[in-house]
């Protein structure tokens, strides 16, 4: 059994993954943790901060520091979790990839290599609907979907 873990970097993302980790354990299975980093985030987020801080000059420098924050921020997350399942003797391995969240996520899910995808019901927002991610990529996704709350 292999198992797809989407990871965003949320809560939701991390619960879900102590659940793959769980069912990864009881079926002897492999947990493959994934996360896809999208720089057009990176460029929106410098963009707002340059019109906050009323310096639009320094828009490249603002994105190259937020693109280096999200790609240490995921890691971090992604080696937390990869030490969980160490601890509890799950074979685990971590994929990050950049681009578009929907087209890397159905690409990788869809490959053939997996048994299972799980994920968060919700993103980083945080917001008490079902993630928009999810509405756009569950109905695409060939193997089960479990869906962590």
């Amino acid at each position: 059994m292999r198992i797809l873990v989407l990871i965003d970097g949320s809560k939701w993302s991390q619960k879900a993954a102590l659940h793959a980790i769980a069912v990864a354990k009881r079926k002897r299975g492999k947990v493959i943790l994934f996360s896809v980093l999208d720089r057009r985030e990176a460029k929106a987020m410098a963009f707002n901060l340059g019109m906050v801080s009323e310096n639009l000059g320094e828009l490249q420098k603002f994105e190259e520091e937020i693109w280096k924050d999200m790609k240490r921020s995921i890691k971090g997350i992604m080696s937390n979790l990869l030490e969980k399942c160490h601890e509890e003797g799950v074979n685990c391995s971590l994929k990050i990839v950049e681009g578009a969240a929907k087209e890397r996520i159905l690409e990788e899910a869809n490959s053939g290599h997996y048994t299972l995808v799980v994920m968060g019901a919700y993103g980083r927002s945080g917001k008490t609907r079902i993630g928009s991610l999810l509405e756009e990529v569950v109905g695409s996704i060939e193997p089960p979907v479990m869906i962590v709350r």
